[in-house]
Parts: C-alpha cells; sequence; structure tokens
C-alpha cells in the first residue's frame, strides 16, 4: 500500500526521533550537513531534503550563519483514558447539534468558509477517468442498472490494494456501496434486530450512532483509549455480562482521537468476539492514512468470518465520489439482498473512473501525496495549539487519519464554547458529539484535513481567547 520511503524521509524520521527522544533539544544546533553526509553516506542534497522537510513540520529552523536549529516540540501529551461509572446498554436519540453542525459543513474545518487550495493534478485525472468512462460507455450500460455487488474491476482493484497487505479478499466477497456510511448500515441491519445490544467505542464516530438510533439498537459504550483505541479488556467484561450482537469498530486512526489498534489487542478482540459469538464490523475508513506504516486490518486476523470489514474513498480521496464497499463475511449474501432495498444501483461511470485510477497507479500515487501533506498539517495544528494554549489543555498526535482530540481545562462546556464560536464565524466540533453520555463535553475534535492558513490560525486564537475568558469569569 505505502511505498517504501525515500532517503531522505528515512533521514528525516531519524533526526525526529532524536529530537522527540531528547537527544536533541530545543535551542540545540544539528550537526552540519557534512556530518550528515559522512556518517550516513548519503549525498548533500539527500541531507538537505531532510532537514527542510523537518523545517516545514516546524520541528526545526534554519538560521543564517548557524545551520539548523531545533524548535520546541509541541506539547503533546494526551488526555487520559475515560472512566466510566457504569457500562450498560442504554437506547440513545441524536441531538440537533450533530444535524447543525453538518449543516454547516464543519465536521472537519474550523473555518469553512477559508478559500480552498488549488485542486492538485490526480484529482484532475481522476475526473478524466470518469468522464471518459461516462462518454465511453456503451447505450447497454446507460440504460441498464449496476450489477448488485458493483463495478467487477472496481472489486478487483480493491482487493488487490488489500492483497498488499497480506489481506486476502477475492471480488467475490466484496460489494460497492454509496460510502463507508451505507456500508456500516448494511452490517447492521444484516446481524442485529431492534432491540439487539452493539458494542460501540467511547468516545467513538458520531455516524455509528446515528446508526443505532435509527434501527432502535441498543449501544453499549466501551473506553476507547486515546493512543491505543477500544479498551479489548473491558470489551471482555461486557460481554460476559451482556448479549452483544455486534461491535462496531474503527482500529485505524479513529475518529475523534486518531487512536490506532495495537495488532495484540485485534487478536484478543477476535478471541472474545468467537467466545461470545459476536459480529466484528470494522470501519477501516482512514486505514490508508497511516504516515508511518499502513496498518493491517482486524479483518487479517479473522479465522472465523465473522469481521464485516467496511471503508469509501471518502476520506482517502474524495467525499464527493459517495462510493465505499464491504466484505460481508458470513453475511455477504443477505448484505447483498439489502443492499438492492437500500441503493439498488451505484454510478457506472464513477466506479470505472475509479477503477481505472487504481489501475493506472494514480491511486497510490495520490497516497503518497495526500499523507505527505496530512502529516505536515497535523504538525502545523499541534504547533499552533501548543503556541496558542500552552499547558492548559492536552492533545492525542495521531499517526495517521484526520483529527485530533482536544481536551479544554477543567470542566469547560464546548457546547457552550461551541455557541460563542459561531458568533466569530468560527465552527467547532464539541465532544458531545461522540458519545451518547455526557463523559466528554470539556472536549473538542480539531481536524488537520485542511492547510493551516492564517484564518484557521486566527480562529484557534480566539477559541484559546475564549476559554481563558471562561476560566477567568469561572465558568
Amino acid at each position: 500500500m505505502n511505498e517504501q520511503p525515500l532517503k531522505y524521509q528515512v533521514i528525516a524520521k531519524k533526526i525526529e526521533a532524536d529530537i522527540r527522544s531528547g537527544v536533541y533539544r530545543a535551542g540545540d544546533k544539528l550537526p552540519s550537513i557534512r556530518h550528515w553526509v559522512t556518517e550516513l553516506q548519503v549525498a548533500k542534497n539527500t541531507v538537505i531534503n531532510a532537514l527542510q522537510q523537518l523545517e516545514r513540520r516546524s520541528l526545526v529552523e534554519a538560521r543564517p550563519k548557524s545551520g539548523f536549529i531545533v524548535k520546541r516540540v509541541p506539547n503533546y501529551t494526551p488526555p487520559p483514558s475515560p472512566v466510566f461509572g457504569s457500562i450498560q446498554p442504554t437506547s440513545i436519540s441524536i441531538p440537533d447539534l450533530l444535524r447543525e453542525v453538518i449543516a454547516r459543513g464543519a465536521a472537519f474545518d474550523i473555518k469553512p468558509d477559508e478559500p480552498n487550495v488549488p485542486e492538485h493534478n490526480l484529482m484532475s485525472r481522476l475526473y478524466r477517468h470518469i468522464n471518459r468512462a461516462m462518454r465511453t460507455q456503451s447505450s447497454r450500460k446507460t440504460l441498464y442498472y449496476d450489477e448488485p455487488m458493483g463495478h467487477e474491476q472496481l472489486r478487483e482493484q480493491i482487493s488487490r490494494h488489500y492483497a498488499r497487505l497480506g489481506l486476502t479478499l477475492p471480488e467475490t466477497d466484496l460489494c460497492i456501496t454509496a460510502g463507508c456510511q451505507h456500508a456500516l448500515l448494511l452490517s447492521l441491519m444484516a446481524t442485529c434486530q431492534p432491540g439487539d445490544n452493539v458494542v460501540i467505542e467511547s468516545p467513538g464516530f458520531y455516524g455509528a450512532i446515528q446508526l443505532l438510533d435509527e434501527l432502535g439498537l441498543n449501544a453499549i459504550e466501551v473506553p476507547c483509549h486515546s493512543v491505543s483505541g477500544l479498551d479489548v479488556e473491558l470489551l471482555a467484561k461486557v460481554a460476559a455480562e451482556y448479549n452483544v450482537t455486534a461491535c462496531v469498530v474503527t482500529p485505524a486512526f479513529s475518529t475523534p482521537t486518531g487512536a490506532c489498534m495495537p495488532d495484540d489487542a485485534k487478536s484478543q478482540l477476535l478471541a472474545i468476539a468467537d467466545k461470545h459469538d459476536f459480529a466484528v464490523i470494522e470501519d477501516d475508513i482512514y486505514g490508508d492514512l497511516g504516515f508511518q506504516f499502513r496498518p493491517r486490518p482486524i479483518k487479517y486476523f479473522d479465522k472465523t468470518n465473522r469481521v464485516i470489514l467496511c471503508s469509501s474513498f471518502s476520506k482517502s480521496l474524495s467525499r464527493d465520489l459517495r462510493t465505499g464497499w464491504i466484505a460481508g463475511a458470513r453475511w455477504q449474501k443477505k448484505i447483498q439482498r439489502l443492499k438492492l432495498v437500500t441503493q439498488l444501483a451505484g454510478s457506472q461511470a464513477v466506479q470505472a473512473g475509479l477503477a481505472e485510477f487504481m489501475a493506472s497507479g494514480d491511486y497510490a500515487r495520490w497516497l503518497k501525496y495526500r499523507i505527505a501533506q496530512l502529516e505536515l498539517q497535523r504538525d502545523e495544528l499541534a504547533n499552533t495549539l501548543d503556541s496558542t494554549f500552552g499547558t492548559s489543555c492536552r492533545f492525542t498526535y495521531p499517526l495517521g487519519g484526520l483529527s485530533l482530540w482536544l481536551e479544554l481545562p477543567g470542566q469547560m462546556d464546548s457546547l457552550r464554547l461551541y455557541h460563542q464560536a459561531l458568533q466569530s464565524n468560527t465552527v467547532l466540533t464539541p465532544g458531545a458529539l461522540f458519545s451518547s453520555h455526557n463523559d466528554f463535553d470539556h472536549f473538542l475534535r480539531l481536524s488537520f484535513c485542511h492547510p493551516m492558513t492564517k484564518g484557521r490560525r486566527e480562529a484557534i486564537a480566539k477559541v484559546s481567547k475564549l476559554v481563558h475568558q471562561s476560566k477567568f469569569k469561572g465558568t
């Protein structure tokens, strides 16, 4: 999936590791370029490229006649793991706040009215692939619906995409959907009946909470550590106490925290699911956006065909495509029938264009570009938070995905902060959206999906000012 890193990227990561481990501290001068050339036996330009990458990520700065100086590394102490008074099945309802935030287009942007960045040439190629497919498809394709499982060539390309991770997923086991949310819906409809208990992460994806509400399912919220993800030890206790039908989990760079579940925890989760016989519904939507590695899906460790794998191109490529996929495991036939009921068919031209985009290698090239961009934007956001909030707030520093999780001081009400920030046209994503309980009312999800422009920096400074004023007033 991710290509082998280039030499300058390897060197940059080595120097970064030395900075973060304290070998080089803030204010220290790094060894000269000549030193690195001699020690690492690489070309001068390779070292320069590595140092320039670190400079773009605000880890070092170039000073005239002094070389490269280490900057202060952002304080990204993660929030502690949540502790719930009790964990039990509860019926849930979605607040109007969620619909309001989505209506403002701000699920991943604190300043949605900022100017857009120029379109990358690889995105232009994608649209050319789609337009060509639309122009050249035969009259039969224009007069007939897509086949129920979706475009065969696209399923084949998705199968090959996972095969690079060592995951065998034949195209006959895949079904194309209208995005990942649609895939999650099909998964829950295929495995659950109204009144069943479903384990979800807390904090976790609010889309899953929406689906449970609509389908009349009970939620069992299990704490999700901000670094390692779902607490599998607590999951074991919950599964022993309650009848669990399904578990919805995002193991790779989950929203809102950016947590990434270790492989041994994935194996433990599957052992629990096997013992208590429940479905594991895996949301792999952020899996391709790892900065240092591409995590193996839980599906990779599945020996009993109980993991339903869901994903889409929405986060890795474009939200406008509305194209995802599902590998339904033992429920695949039922899922195919449910797809006909809930969608009937997708766009053949979009699927054909995506298949060509992947087959040409453009999707792999796009991921390489996008991952580097997101890593830079994560660092820009972390540095902005560090310089703006200082030590008054804690936040996660994810190794992939699109967002981080900010804990506000004290018991700051992020919902109140949301309404205050709106007055200056700044749109926040309050922590209350990511749980049906009140455990995260003093949190915010912030995204590095977009560049850290002047307008977004000013928006964060405004939020910091509001937080300071609230603390000063004791509100």
